[in-house]
């Protein structure tokens, strides 16, 4: 079988794949097409090559094995037409993204920007609003792998976790988690609000007006999942009258987030150019998922991290 990979893991790591019997075809995304060298391949390793790369050419495709957790850059109605199998780089990302949420909780709670912001004045003048992280309460809107290791992390501060999933499925570090429907009963009770959920059609603005209405006044609010699940506009205006005491936020609607974009300007914004999945771990993890899975496809076994088209996720 073929693989066609859209980025160059080293030669020990190709290599590997070549032991498990695969031809490997490497060509950078941004200058990937289809043609006679790529159209029959079998398997396609890649992040984003979809504008580029016409996939109703490549009839041999069987398995798109994604190094993101995200899916929204995939063509998934023609993949689920096509009984394409897609693959996500689940659980790869969440140890890094953990402690990302667990480092803003912190430096919001703590000031940590208005400090810095001292410092580079030379002004010498004690904050004596600084907040504990003990006996808060946060909620995760979504509870997958990210959501946990962030939880793992928050243990030790003896704070309160709280989660929301599609059943209100228990799970494992929160005390509680609610069914989606009780979303809103979730988010009156957070003095913190930590997006992690999936990005799909129906979460999209998902936290809009109405939403951050129903959030305890002075709430924090952190974003690591997708812009698109937050009304921009309706941030904008929480921060603005104080509703959202602060936020941190990694993703965005438009990215690169335009130099004219109003959160910018906000003094109550941390801002993080999607940022939060980095790690000099990161090609080791995102690596292991994909010799597994090409490993398992060979032998005709269940792969991990297979995405529900249905539930785009």
């Amino acid at each position: 079988m073929k693989v066609l990979f859209t980025y160059d893991y080293g030669q020990e790591k190709m290599n590997r794949i070549r032991q498990l019997g695969y031809e490997i075809l490497y060509v950078h995304e941004n200058e990937i097409e289809v043609n006679k060298t790529t159209e029959d391949a079998d398997v396609l390793v890649c992040y984003n090559p979809f504008s580029r790369l016409d996939l109703r050419q490549m009839k041999q495709l069987k398995l798109i094995q994604l190094s993101s957790i995200g899916i929204d850059q995939v063509p998934l109605e023609y993949i689920q037409d096509s009984g394409i199998i897609l693959s996500n780089n689940r659980g790869g990302y969440s140890i890094p993204i953990g402690e990302w949420i667990v480092m803003k909780i912190l430096e919001m709670l703590k000031n940590s920007r208005g400090l810095y912001l001292q410092q580079q004045n030379k002004l010498w003048r004690i904050d004596t609003n600084i907040l504990e992280l003990y006996g808060k309460t946060i909620g995760f809107v979504g509870t997958g792998t990210i959501a946990h290791e962030a939880a793992k992390r928050l243990q030790g501060f003896d704070a309160t976790l709280l989660g929301v999933n599609t059943k209100g499925t228990q799970t494992a570090y929160f005390q509680r988690c609610y069914p989606i429907e009780e979303l809103d009963e979730m988010l009156a009770k957070c003095d913190i609000v930590v997006l992690t959920i999936p990005y799909t059609g129906g979460t999209h603005h998902l936290i809009n007006q109405k939403r951050i209405e129903a959030m305890r006044e002075g709430v924090y609010f952190i974003n690591v999942s997708r812009g698109s699940i937050v009304e921009q506009e309706a941030l904008i205006r929480a921060l603005e009258r104080g509703k959202i005491r602060a936020a941190a936020l990694d993703v965005f609607e438009e990215e690169p987030l335009p130099p004219e974009n109003p959160l910018w300007d906000l003094g109550n914004v941390m801002i993080t150019p999607h940022n939060s999945w980095v790690s000099e771990m990161r090609n080791e993890r995102r690596f292991m998922i994909i010799y597994e899975n090409l490993s398992r496809f060979q032998k005709g076994a269940p792969l991990l991290n297979v995405v529900d088209l249905e539930k785009g996720y």
